[in-house]
């Protein structure tokens, strides 16, 4: 495997120089005034590369640096992606297709990986501005690896997900096994049944051959208790509702 080319910090400042930038990283893309055509990507291995659109639809110029890492968030850890141009300005208005190329590697070919793609947006500095800080933003989503064996759409699989509800140590908790080789992501997940209504507010994401036991209150174990859920598909949009029963464990 190989690891990911950077950009030297000299080589970003001098660029960030040239344009009259200030740069502050934060991670967060809450108030991010460039957009990406894609809210995750999915990198399918028989495949050389994949592409992310991004917009400027501000009037005001903007240095980018494009790159792809881990869950760790780091730049030691190896990743087998390089993003084409890593570093360019976009003008406003303008967009520009940045090209995710795959590089050599030996990820597991009998399941999802995954990565992050990361977008940071640094500000054109004003003269006239003074001392007024200008704050780079940085845009994060998912990069989803997967192994061309897999075949077929992943939402056949939802079936598949298990969903037990346990008690123990004076807390419920519905505990979900997920047997497939794809990421799950709930947007929404419910336990109706025998009167009963509860909705998990956060649900996290879900591993592949992974599973996850999510805290809840004010639900009695009972027969015919079912979960209600939809999860995020792959171009960001959400699956149609998914009920299946829940055991209960003993």
């Amino acid at each position: 495997m190989l690891r990911q080319t950077q950009l030297s910090p000299r080589t970003c400042a001098v660029f960030a120089a040239c344009l009259g930038l200030c740069t502050l990283a934060l991670p967060s893309s809450g108030s991010a005034a460039l957009s990406l055509n894609n809210t995750r990507v999915i990198f399918d291995s028989d495949k050389r590369s994949t592409s992310v659109v991004i917009n400027n639809p501000s009037v005001r110029p903007y240095a980018v640096q494009a790159w792809v890492n881990t869950l760790a968030d780091d730049t030691s850890s190896a990743v087998p992606f390089i993003p084409s141009p890593p570093l360019f300005r976009l003008e406003p208005g303008k967009e520009q297709m940045v090209q995710i190329n795959g590089l050599p590697t030996d990820l597991p070919e009998d399941r999802e990986s995954l990565f992050f793609f990361n977008v940071q947006e640094i500000p054109q500095t004003h003269e006239a501005s003074g001392n007024v800080l200008n704050i780079a933003m940085r845009t994060r989503i998912k990069l989803f690896y997967r192994p061309a064996q897999l075949q077929g759409n992943p939402l056949a699989s939802l079936k598949d997900l298990k969903f037990s509800l346990e008690s123990g140590k004076g807390q419920a908790q519905l505990r979900v096994h997920n047997p497939t080789p794809y990421h799950m992501t709930f947007i929404r997940l419910e336990i109706k049944g025998g009167g009963q209504h509860h909705s998990l507010k956060e649900a996290e994401m879900i591993s592949p051959f992974g599973q996850r036991a999510y805290p809840i209150s004010g639900v009695q174990p009972k027969a015919g208790l079912q979960a209600e859920f939809s999860v995020i598909n792959d171009y960001g949009g959400y699956s149609a509702p998914t009920t299946l029963p829940i055991t209960l464990a003993p």
